[in-house]
């Protein structure tokens, strides 16, 4: 499988302050990766950085190369509205909007000038294993769903502009276990479809759906391969350390 999305000796800073350093990472076509490592090691940062949300940021310094097949996603010809659509993201807390579940999927693909019809929000929901228990409420405000039930309403709301890769940023961190399954599941389905990138401190779950494991500490990639290997015969004393709980 060819790589989908890759970064180059990448570097971001905000203001005086160096997160990232020289990341050189790529990620396959249909495949689920999980960036792993303590908190503030930049894994957020570095998964923000893949669909352009540091142009809000007016302190950010970012420098090396991101590209999404061929196309550098910071190149001056491209637009971070066209990024998005091609690199959907699913926030640690679900982010519904306040509006009816029907509209939640619409809104993105009519600001977007795209299609929106019954079918387009059905498929989206039965992607996101959601149409089952919605199908006779579309009008239902969003904000009324359970937790789980409004993470994979932004799941779908993500699917529905057919993207080509899908960041997740710790999207069941908030969740129950019974849901955190559910979710997983549904991530392990999307794989035939999406590239996807998950940011997990959740050990378990990466070697539950990640096919690769990426281990960051302190800005940089310290150790990455296939989930398996790396939790089963880590090569650095860092790696071995972390996943054995002895810091976090």
């Amino acid at each position: 499988m060819k790589n989908k999305l890759s970064a180059e000796n990448l570097r971001i800073s905000f203001g005086t302050k160096d997160v990232l350093k020289d990341i050189n990472v790529s990620f396959r076509e249909h495949e689920i990766t999980a960036l792993i490592g303590p908190s503030g090691c930049g894994k957020s940062t570095l998964l923000r950085s893949f669909n352009r949300m540091h142009d809000l940021s007016a302190d950010a310094k970012i420098t090396g190369t991101i590209k999404l097949d061929d196309t550098d996603i910071y190149g001056n010809d491209m637009h971070a509205t066209e990024i998005r659509k091609r690199i959907g993201m699913v926030f640690q807390k679900a982010n519904p909007f306040a509006k009816s579940i029907y509209e939640n999927i619409t809104y993105g693909l009519k600001i977007n000038n795209l299609p929106h019809s019954k079918d387009i929000v059905e498929k989206a929901l039965r992607e996101a294993f959601l149409w089952e228990e919605v199908k006779d409420d579309l009008k239902m405000p969003a904000t009324r769903l359970s937790g789980g039930q409004q993470q994979r309403l932004c799941i779908a709301r993500a699917v529905a502009l057919r993207p080509e890769v899908i960041l997740m940023d710790e999207p069941c961190s908030a969740l129950d276990p019974v849901s955190t399954l559910k979710i997983e599941e549904l991530i392990s389905s999307l794989k035939d479809r999406y590239t996807i990138v998950i940011v997990t401190h959740n050990m378990q779950q990466a070697q539950r759906i990640a096919d690769k494991t990426i281990f960051m500490y302190l800005g940089e990639v310290k150790e990455e391969g296939p989930t398996t290997s790396l939790f089963e015969d880590p090569k650095h004393e860092l790696t071995s350390n972390y996943i054995n709980g002895q810091f976090g």
